[in-house]
């Protein structure tokens, strides 16, 4: 397993961020180990997968979680706006960082992940395949 740390500032889109960094680091295989931070806007897809909210106002990141392949990523999120309502969700493009967001992705080397299509779903789902 290989550890990888990273933070994003103002204004950087959390999804387009996290994708770009997959890439460029070409992993395989990985997931969220943390991701802490804020926003001041988020979009934000709701279980029956057709759906989205979008939030502009102050956010803080409870939660984070997701796998990542070279074919894409599957992550959720949770973020709490300053009442303490909390919103989650499928993190969307459109979740602006505020001041920071910290990110700790761990790649799983032993393994090789894919999304393919599940006719059952409808959806691109993981495959999960050891080296």
């Amino acid at each position: 397993m290989k550890e990888h740390a990273f933070r994003l500032t103002k204004g950087q889109d959390l999804k387009i961020e996290l994708e770009k960094y997959i890439k460029e680091n070409n992993i395989k295989a990985g997931v969220i180990a943390s991701c802490v931070g804020c926003l001041y806007e988020a979009v934000i897809r709701n279980a029956g997968g057709k759906d989205c909210i979008k939030l502009e106002k102050n956010l803080e990141i409870v939660s984070s979680t997701g796998t990542f392949s070279s074919d894409g990523c599957h992550i959720h999120i949770s973020v709490s706006d300053e009442e303490l309502n909390t919103y989650g969700g499928h993190l969307k493009e459109g979740c602006l960082v505020n001041t920071t967001a910290e990110i700790v992705i761990l790649e799983l080397e032993d393994y090789t992940f894919t999304r393919e299509m599940d006719e059952t779903t409808g959806y691109k789902e993981l495959v999960i395949r050891k080296k």
